[in-house]
């Protein structure tokens, strides 16, 4: 598996299909000028370009993926010069902890907006970061989770049940689950937040052709389960098989999809 291709296929392909939901969540929580924002599990760093560009003050920790980092930094620091809030983007290796700043405000606004309730078990640890990133918070301050929406409203649906079919649970690897509605609430309340609103975004996934619907997809990291179980060509042709049933007559994938989020606040 070629990691910094990967990384590229999901900041090229698949990051902006969830644009709708940054947009969304900082038009509710008014990002801007006055924000300090925390995005945990930055990756790429397309949702802090979007934080940044309406003028707040971004700070992204991820460390789970050096690849997605390495292309952030290509996308935010050489475009810092000439704002204030550009000036002030940090990107961080590592987790909340390591983004700590002497003296520093502290943030009045953190991001979580990597989606769980797809896969068995995505959701554990996140309550650990989430708690790790409350000491750098003001009080009161909003901590947004994302999620997958309902499975019938989720077109791609059938196209992540291929996970599943080529996953082996004998061998520990674990493929895609419906979500459930409380996936999120319950992490936040592992975190010891204190959920104040939620809300629905329309994500639809629109891909050029098949071959970039299948690269978009195993970008997430959603079928690495099952290409463990079995092998990269069974699971390309799988997935394949799967979208056909989602592409238009000019070649195009497309499929509607709805994700969640949640508004929690630090006590």
């Amino acid at each position: 598996m070629d990691l910094g291709a990967r990384a590229r296929d999901w900041s090229e392909i698949q990051e902006r299909m969830l644009v709708p939901l940054y947009e969304t969540v900082y038009e509710r929580l008014e990002v801007g000028p006055a924000s300090r924002l925390l995005g945990l599990g930055c990756g790429s760093g397309l949702a802090l370009l979007i934080a940044a560009s309406r003028g707040a003050a971004v700070t992204g920790v991820d460390d789970a993926s050096p690849q997605r980092l390495a292309l952030a930094r290509e996308r935010l620091l050489p475009s810092t010069a000439g704002t204030r809030a550009r000036a002030a983007t940090r990107l961080v290796d590592g987790r909340p902890g390591d983004a700590a700043e002497a003296d520093a405000p502290p943030y009045t606004v953190v991001t979580a907006f990597e989606p769980i309730g797809c896969l068995a078990g995505d959701s554990e640890g996140l309550g650990e970061l989430l708690a790790s990133a409350v000491p750098l918070c003001e009080r009161g301050a909003p901590v947004v989770l994302a999620g997958w929406g309902p499975p019938e409203r989720c077109a791609t649906t059938s196209v992540l049940r291929v996970a599943t079919k080529l996953s082996d649970p004998l061998r520990g690897t674990s493929g895609w689950r419906p979500a459930l509605r409380d996936d999120l609430e319950e992490v936040a309340h592992r975190a010891g937040l204190k959920p104040d609103g939620s809300g629905r975004v329309a994500c639809p996934f629109g891909y050029a052709d098949v071959d970039n619907a299948v690269r978009g997809l195993l970008s997430t990291g959603l079928f690495d389960a099952a290409i463990s179980a079995t092998d990269q060509v069974q699971v390309d042709k799988e997935l394949a098989e799967a979208l056909h049933p989602h592409q238009r007559r000019d070649g195009t994938v497309w499929m509607p999809n709805v994700f969640r989020y949640l508004i929690a606040r630090v006590p």
